[in-house]
């Protein structure tokens, strides 16, 4: 059984496990991070000195899954072995939650890439579906990704309205990624906060932060491979003003600087959430004096 509490609830902040950082994660110390998130794809059936790795690691922290190919917007059918072997991981690692990216990403083949769904109503229906029958293997909800994209074809919709629908369709749940939106946002020319508050944030149970790149002055890359900049950071706390301080994960998969200051950015992320403790505990209200 890991230590961490990823079950208990609020104020916890995690950091994604990546090959490259196996050394520095057998070097984190008690409190360091509450919990891990893995790609499913990347270590089911791993053996080997990584497999022994990984097995240390999930000893000592709770493990979360955020998968890269079930291709939930996709129309091949799904895979029914990898929804297979993921209830298993599950099962075997004790994982708490279980969440994908709102897009495709492949028929007839694998892309490596994540692509955009049409925001359509039909593509409402057809991706509520796929979440229906993936929380059927499951047996319990799972929590979809807003996704940073960079072309909205077929759009009927806006953004925030495809999201809600397919969360409210399938009934699933939000991971909801604060440097997508902001990415997206330039992108697409929109106002971040506005998104964010239009957007079913009850549903909203597990946040991501990370970084990404300035290709142009109206153009952000979504690639996890720099420090968070301030205006996610404003976003972060924004958002936790809306939802209280849920789990938060920051992502990082290339480009790794030394674990001391990828710690710092982990402690942003909780002093974000001990001051949305303390403003929602000062204002609840008094007993009633008798």
């Amino acid at each position: 059984m890991a230590e961490g509490t990823a079950n208990s609830g609020l104020g916890l902040a995690g950091l994604g496990l990546r090959r490259g950082l196996i050394p520095a994660f057998k070097e984190l110390k008690p409190g360091d991070i509450d919990f891990i998130e893995v790609a499913p794809e990347n270590w089911i059936g791993i053996g080997g000195r990584y497999g022994r790795s990984f097995r240390e690691i999930a000893e000592r922290y709770p493990v979360h899954l955020h998968g890269l190919s079930l291709n939930i917007g996709g129309f091949s059918p799904l895979d029914a072995g990898l929804l297979k072997d993921i209830k298993q991981f599950m099962t075997d690692f004790d994982c708490p939650l279980y969440s994908e990216h709102l897009t495709y990403c492949g028929d007839e083949g694998q892309l490596y890439d994540l692509l955009p769904i049409p925001f359509t109503e039909e593509a409402v229906h057809h991706v509520a579906d796929r979440v229906k029958r993936v929380q059927d293997v499951l047996g319990q909800r799972i929590l979809l990704e807003n996704a940073s994209y960079y072309a909205a074809p077929a759009q009927q919709m806006s953004e925030s309205e495809f999201i809600n629908a397919v969360l409210a369709e399938s009934d699933c749940e939000l991971l909801l990624d604060v440097n997508n939106i902001y990415v997206n946002s330039i992108n697409h020319d929109y106002d971040p906060y506005e998104f964010l508050n239009s957007l079913s944030l009850d549903r909203a149970k597990y946040v991501h932060i990370a970084g990404h790149f300035a290709e142009a002055e109206d153009l952000r890359v979504d690639t996890h491979g720099a420090d968070v900049i301030d205006p996610v950071w404003a976003l972060l706390d924004a958002a936790y003003a809306r939802c209280g301080p849920l789990p938060t994960l920051l992502e990082r998969d290339f480009n790794f600087p030394p674990m001391a200051e990828l710690l710092l950015e982990i402690g942003r992320i909780k002093q974000s959430q001990q001051i949305q403790s303390l403003d929602v505990s000062s204002a609840a209200p008094r007993d009633a004096r008798r």
